[in-house]
């Protein structure tokens, strides 16, 4: 069950419940009988594993570039894509050379 965090809108009193997702939320405060709304924390993931890629979350759309293992293949073993990826060129630098002195 999940565990819910209230805050009275009175007094400030703040405290937790272990409630069923199907319940009514609560709405008096038991110190003071004020007003109480449930406050949304932030959720800690933790991604675990070798590593995560743009085909893992998608169904089908990009499901060919994926191997038997998992994972992503060369540009070599993409075949007329990897003409694609080739080709793209990279933003101009925007470094200068230093100045000579003549």
């Amino acid at each position: 069950m999940p565990l819910y965090t209230y805050r009275c809108n009175e007094c400030g009193y703040q405290f937790d419940r272990q409630q069923r997702m199907s319940d009514a939320p609560l709405t008096d405060c038991p110190t003071c009988n004020g007003r109480v709304r449930r406050v949304v924390n932030a959720v800690g993931v933790v991604f675990k594993g070798s590593g995560f890629y743009i085909t893992d979350s998608r169904n089908g759309k990009n499901a060919s570039l994926t191997t038997s293992s998992g994972e992503t293949p060369t540009t070599a073993d993409k075949g007329a894509s990897s003409e694609k990826t080739a080709t793209s060129t990279s933003p101009p630098s925007t470094s200068k050379a230093p100045a000579t002195a003549v």
